[in-house]
């Protein structure tokens, strides 16, 4: 009776706390099974939602710096997060002589360290519900509270939801989010 209990109160407090309940397989993401022992590279390029940021990884020369030993938090912007930019945007960012403005651009979705969901979410209650990290770019990026889930926010204010947290990677952790972060 005690463990079902424990059970149904360890479901609904993943339920009102927006987690899901990980059944400790492998992560899907736009269809493809995250692999924990791949780098952030060797997972990305398998996932249908990360095309065009896999894309701007190549156009940016980023490859094998994702490839490295990081570890790193990658907040991962989907094919729809850059659909939701200005038109030409992405063409313009994909251009070889924007070369440098693309690498700020994705380097500022990145934190050095591994911070999977319950450590962001420590740090921002910690800090009164918000708090500041430092990019790879070399500004920085805001996580917030956003009732019982987290918000990422870039240096003009614009947010984006977690959409899955904690996907596991040799070299650090990918969180997806549904907009891009601009510095």
């Amino acid at each position: 009776m005690k463990l079902k209990l424990l059970t149904a109160g360890v479901c609904a407090a993943a339920l009102f706390t927006g987690v899901a309940v990980a059944d400790h397989g492998p992560t899907s993401v736009g269809g493809a099974n995250m692999l924990p022992e791949r780098n952030i590279i060797e997972n990305a390029v398998n996932s249908g939602d990360h095309e065009t940021l896999v894309a701007a990884v190549q156009a940016a020369e980023l490859v094998e710096v994702l490839q490295g030993e990081g570890p790193f938090t990658v907040f991962a912007p989907t094919d729809d997060a850059f659909a939701k930019l200005p038109d030409g945007t992405v063409d313009t960012l994909l251009q070889p002589e924007n070369q440098e403005q693309l690498q700020t651009v994705l380097t500022y979705h990145v934190v050095p360290g591994n911070m999977n969901r319950d450590a962001l979410w420590e740090e921002v209650m910690e800090n009164d519900g918000t708090v500041a990290f430092k990019t790879v770019q070399g500004e920085y990026l805001t996580v917030s509270r956003n009732g019982n889930n987290l918000m990422v926010m870039d240096a003009q204010g614009n947010g984006a939801n977690m959409t899955v947290v904690d996907v596991a990677q040799s070299n650090g952790v990918i969180h997806v989010i549904d907009s891009v972060l601009m510095p």
